[in-house]
């Protein structure tokens, strides 16, 4: 009778979809995904199982955000801090990234039906290279898609990510591109590496931590946090209803300061400049997919 079970089970969980998209929903929501090792442990299973749970049930919550009118999801995939632990640990996650973002290469053309556009965002010059053109050639041929965004942080900190936005002003400096006096939180802001993306208006973080691990520092300054006591690879669209209804608590308080914002206004010089920028970031793509890889062996 476990048929039947799973039937009833799947009515509820249809319902409570239906239930929760009479609210207002996230257009924007991000993921910490913790704990994938302990689950491992817990399973008594390798970290690359875990890790493998893990990434699976990324993909399923995207798929599950896509239905409930989600428009973005950006999830928190690598740390820089994450350099820190063992090579043979860094070696799964490296091995990891490179077996499945093959494998959604190979499904490009399911991804373009789903309408889902990926995107990495990160120091992407501390991957190693075949994995830096894997996840530019998967951000190309996704690039047109719109029904669902997908931001991948690898190799990311927000310390990491304002530190480069700096840098990029100061050059804009340096080459009269703008002037001093342009420069202020919208243009940093603007700089960022998620400068194609709203701000997240949910921020969920697995596995009972309660930090944020230097994790779009810059960017959650009117979102609303929710964390889950259930490990990553335990998380169930139930744990996501629950985020979301704790959104939908929190909205009319988000509203009020989102309300209150003024709206970012660009010079035609600052205009300028981030046009060259951004441009200068997509012709990186272009060439990271496009490089020759030479074995060294």
């Amino acid at each position: 009778m476990s048929w039947l079970k799973d039937c009833i089970w799947n009515w509820f969980q249809l319902l409570a979809l239906r239930i929760v998209k009479t609210g207002e929903v996230p257009k924007h929501v991000a993921f910490i995904m913790d704990g994938n090792r302990r689950y491992a442990n817990k399973q008594n299973l390798s970290k690359a199982e875990g890790y493998l749970k893990g990434f699976h049930k990324m993909i399923q919550m995207v798929y599950l955000c896509r239905y409930l009118g989600i428009a973005e999801v950006t999830v928190f995939a690598f740390s820089i801090e994450n350099f820190k632990r063992s090579k043979e640990e860094i070696n799964v996650l490296t091995d990891l990234a490179r077996q499945e973002f093959k494998g959604l290469l190979e499904k490009k053309e399911e991804l373009k039906d789903d309408g889902v556009c990926i995107r990495v965002i990160g120091n992407l010059s501390l991957l190693p290279a075949d994995v830096r053109k894997l996840f530019a050639e998967i951000m190309i041929a996704t690039r047109e898609n719109n029904r669902i965004i997908l931001n991948v942080a690898a190799a990311y900190t927000s310390r990491d990510e304002i530190t480069h936005a700096i840098k990029d002003v100061i050059q804009g400096v340096k080459d009269a591109d703008i002037l001093p006096e342009d420069i202020n939180e919208d243009l940093i802001t603007d700089c960022l590496y998620t400068y194609k993306s709203p701000k997240p208006n949910l921020l969920i973080r697995t596995s009972g931590e309660t930090r944020l691990s230097d994790f779009l520092m810059w960017q959650i300054d009117h979102t609303c946090l929710y964390f889950s006591e259930v490990m990553w690879p335990e998380f169930s669209p139930w744990n996501l209803f629950c985020a979301i209804l704790h959104y939908q608590r929190c909205y009319p308080d988000l509203q009020k300061n989102i309300n209150n914002l003024k709206p970012i206004t660009r010079n035609t010089r600052v205009s300028m400049f981030l046009d060259k920028l951004y441009n200068k970031r997509d012709m990186a793509i272009e060439k990271m997919s496009q490089s020759i890889l030479v074995d060294k062996a």
